[in-house]
């Protein structure tokens, strides 16, 4: 049975808190995406509970007119330890999701220093689907590219959000 499941870590300078907060706004996903295909947040609306749903804008070159957008479920929301979403689609009105999940478990190691798992795990993907699509549609530079992305991000914001 082939491994389903790809993994990338990495440790970035920043609390962890301060890249949990990053991954939670969907606004920064365009800029964390290692493929260029996320575009921006639809909805502009921070995650903050397990069930929520947010849209996000897609561009792909091998789609007819290339633009699509994905509605994604958080399905693990853990300040500041986990946060996982899949993605789906809407189909005749009907919410459907392809069975693949994006998942950052975060582990501080300090103050300023978190370890970042990312997990791209596509287990759950029909035989049907996996006729039309290639799984996983990137290699592996697809998520140490993101992880590097958000370390950049986390860098910056990482005195956390303003005070209020």
């Amino acid at each position: 049975m082939p491994n389903d499941v790809m993994t990338a870590k990495t440790t970035v300078d920043a609390a962890a808190e301060a890249v949990f907060a990053v991954l939670a706004d969907p606004s920064t996903h365009a800029a964390i995406d290692g493929t260029g295909w996320v575009r921006e947040s639809l909805d502009g609306t921070p995650l903050t509970a397990e069930g929520q749903l947010f849209r996000i804008a897609m561009y792909h070159d091998r789609l007819p007119d290339g633009h699509y957008e994905m509605e994604n479920k958080v399905v693990a929301f853990d300040p500041p330890r986990v946060i996982a979403w899949e993605p789906g689609q809407r189909v005749n009105g009907e919410l459907e999701f392809g069975g693949w999940t994006w998942r950052y478990d975060l582990v501080s190691l300090g103050p300023a220093r978190t370890e970042v798992t990312l997990t791209y795990d596509w287990s759950a993907v029909s035989a049907h689907l996996r006729e039309h699509i290639t799984f996983p549609p990137f290699g592996q530079d697809h998520l140490d590219n993101s992880l590097r992305n958000l370390s950049s991000l986390a860098r910056l914001s990482r005195s956390g959000p303003p005070a209020r």
